[in-house]
């Protein structure tokens, strides 16, 4: 099965799963068991769920046919090259590919000039009078390939731009590309490029990132330390005729790592195995010749064998468009997509069934809390009128006096129940000031002094050293604090269940590990860029600044989560509260009705005891609904791409562990 299919089976699980979450919480919220944290979460859930995105970044030196292989695997279905793939250099820029349906289909093309200008990329995607765009017909290959022809443009400047630009560097000048006879070097046109087309695989979810050579992902630190580390993905391309170059080393060793945690998430392809064709040579020798540059790439790369895959994209792409089956097979792309299928699909799936089912537990406990309520109230309700059977007006007079006590009672305890949410209130407001944007900027005051300095930066490994291990500290610190919050909590709540015969239990407080972890992601990917050589690029001032601005951002989106699963926290805790007190006081409501109605006619007791059997009734008949609803969520199992057609090779299965 193709990556294509394998996606649009993935594609169909998650619309399938988002449409029972929200029936679910449609049904939930008909029957006032939703309160406002838990109907938050689900939201988020389904947002979740229906958007979820799964990016490939496809890495590789210039001419290793790179975009060939992202129109072989994504597009062959229009027939023809869709991503320019010529000999040369094509993709002078940074370029995704992805869908979004609140813009038309289109190109946008953000200048080169910008970066001579500190804004990140993130920030120039805010501001789309800067990029420009060409309307794309997606229906239309001819045009649709011809428009995106301008991602391989290019322009020529003065050395003195290049080297401001970030394509010339004096210290290393066999990087550096050649001048024309006029003095003027050649460089991209455009800084990055989005494509905005409704392709199939696109509009369920998926993010191709295409990226250029060496000097390019170099001068452009957003793509190393934010886009690339991000992807669940890595296809990283060398060509079989001549292997693991000096250039595609340097972009493994400093961009995408050399082994060790998160190497398991990286395909290396050994493209253009076409090369080794050949016809003095017996099929046998042509196969040993690719097994010897296989196991030649993965021992310098320090990978296992099996995450090597050879392939010719140039001839899968011609095998898909002319419907040639044993030249498909023959090109091993087959196998390149299983391994992407099988590993980024289970991924993904796995990451989402894990946040569903824990949104869905807690959902559970939360309205199996509100049915337990409604059910003691009503077995209370059922004591007190079997009781005034046979009894006089002055015993049912003195049964409301009783309820209206009670009820006066726990309208007085209101200060408690305030001193606990001002405790409480106190305790967040460690926390949030901790998570803040303003503590983060304070935290990266000193990083960000060093980085700006001008000239070599020394100590600067230290710096983010000492920078990060505050920030590690700060949710560390976090966490004590939000175990403190929910110790202080489950003893509040243990009185007040205890004094009211509610049933609140405190929901488990966030765990902080997976944002130390996705520090620890942002910190191997900012020093394995402070290599030897990217020296002399860090002491640009304008780099440095874009630098600075790459991790602000990033750091951000981390610390943003962080604050954001501590306050749906909070909230789900004082709904909890909230509800059961509304439902007590709707309690006190329901037995003073029932009391007067009985005094206003005595054949009322009869009808108001068959009512609370017939609420019992109701009452199992939502139980019994709840499980169903979300035994369905928890029983639509993810697709078993471990019973699809078995790969060539298990890579498929090591990314697929690496969730």
């Amino acid at each position: 099965m193709s990556f294509n299919e394998q996606f649009d089976q993935h594609g169909t699980w998650r619309r399938e799963f988002a449409s029972r979450l929200k029936s679910l919480a449609q049904w939930m919220k008909e029957h006032d068991l939703l309160n406002a944290a838990v109907e938050e979460r689900l939201q988020r859930l389904e947002a979740q769920v229906r958007a979820d995105k799964v990016m490939v970044a496809f890495v590789a030196e210039f001419s290793r046919g790179k975009s060939e292989l992202i129109n072989a695997i994504f597009f062959a279905g229009y027939g023809r090259r869709i991503m320019p793939a010529s000999a040369g250099r094509t993709t002078m820029c940074p370029t995704e590919l992805g869908y979004d349906a609140a813009i038309p289909p289109c190109l946008r093309l953000l200048p080169i000039e910008t970066r001579l200008q500190p804004q990140a990329l993130m920030e120039w995607r805010l501001v789309p009078g800067k990029w420009q765009q060409i309307d794309l017909d997606v229906n239309d290959p001819l045009q649709l390939s011809e428009a995106l022809q301008k991602v391989a443009e290019v322009q020529h400047v003065s050395l003195d731009e290049a080297r401001a630009l970030g394509f010339w560097n004096d210290d290393n000048p066999e990087d550096n590309p050649l001048a024309g006879p006029d003095g003027l070097i050649e460089v991209p046109k455009w800084r990055h490029a989005l494509i905005n087309i409704a392709h199939p695989l696109l509009r369920q979810g998926l993010v191709i990132l295409d990226t250029p050579g060496l000097n390019a992902i170099g001068a452009e630190p957003e793509l190393t330390v934010s886009l690339i580390p991000q992807a669940h993905a890595v296809v990283f391309i060398l060509a079989a005729d001549t292997g693991v170059t000096k250039s595609d080393l340097s972009i493994w060793r400093e961009h995408l790592g050399s082994g060790g945690e998160g190497s398991d998430t990286r395909l290396v392809v050994l493209n253009k195995i076409d090369t080794l064709w050949d016809a003095l040579s017996t099929p046998e020798e042509i196969q040993a010749q690719i097994d010897r540059q296989r196991a030649t790439s993965a021992e310098i790369l320090g990978l296992p064998l099996s995450q090597v895959i050879p392939v010719s994209a140039q001839k899968g792409l011609v095998a898909k468009v002319t419907g040639d089956a044993a030249l498909l097979q023959a090109s091993h792309l087959p196998a390149l997509e299983r391994a992407l299928g099988q590993g980024v699909m289970g991924q993904r799936q796995k990451i989402l069934r894990m946040a569903v089912a824990a949104g869905i537990g807690e959902l559970k406990n939360e309205a199996g809390r509100a049915l337990n309520m409604r059910r003691r109230d009503q077995a209370e309700q059922m004591l007190e009128l079997r009781g005034l059977k046979g009894k006089n007006v002055s015993v049912i007079k003195h049964m409301r006096n009783r309820i209206e006590q009670e009820q006066a009672e726990f309208a007085s305890s209101g200060a408690k129940i305030h001193a606990v949410r001002s405790v409480h209130g106190v305790l967040l407001g460690d926390v949030v000031n901790l998570l803040s944007v303003p503590t983060l900027k304070v935290e990266l005051t000193e990083l960000t002094a060093a980085l700006q300095q001008p000239g070599i930066k020394l100590r600067l490994k230290k710096t983010y050293g000492q920078t990060f291990s505050r920030l590690r500290e700060g949710l560390q610190k976090g966490q004590v604090l939000t175990g403190e919050i929910q110790s202080m909590l489950d003893s509040a709540f243990r009185q007040i269940n205890a004094e009211f015969g509610f049933s609140l239990q405190v929901p488990e407080a966030p765990d902080m590990t997976r944002w130390v972890q996705d520090l620890d992601l942002i910190e191997r990917s900012h020093l394995q860029y402070l290599s030897l050589g990217n020296v002399i690029r860090l002491t640009q001032a304008e780099f440095s600044e874009r630098l600075v601005r790459a991790l602000s951002n990033r750091l951000r989106v981390v610390f943003e989560s962080a604050l954001g699963e501590v306050e749906l926290w909070n909230k789900s805790a004082s709904a909890q509260l909230d509800a059961q007190l509304r439902e007590r006081r709707r309690n006190f409501a329901r037995r003073l009705e029932a009391v007067e109605r009985i005094q206003q006619a005595a054949s009322s007791l009869d009808e108001r005891i068959a009512e609370i059997d017939d609420q019992e009734i109701r009452l199992k008949g939502l139980e019994a609904k709840l499980a169903e609803l979300t035994a369905r969520l928890l029983d639509l199992r993810p697709l078993s791409f471990a019973s699809q057609e078995p790969a060539v090779n298990p890579a498929g299965a090591a990314l697929a562990e690496s969730a």
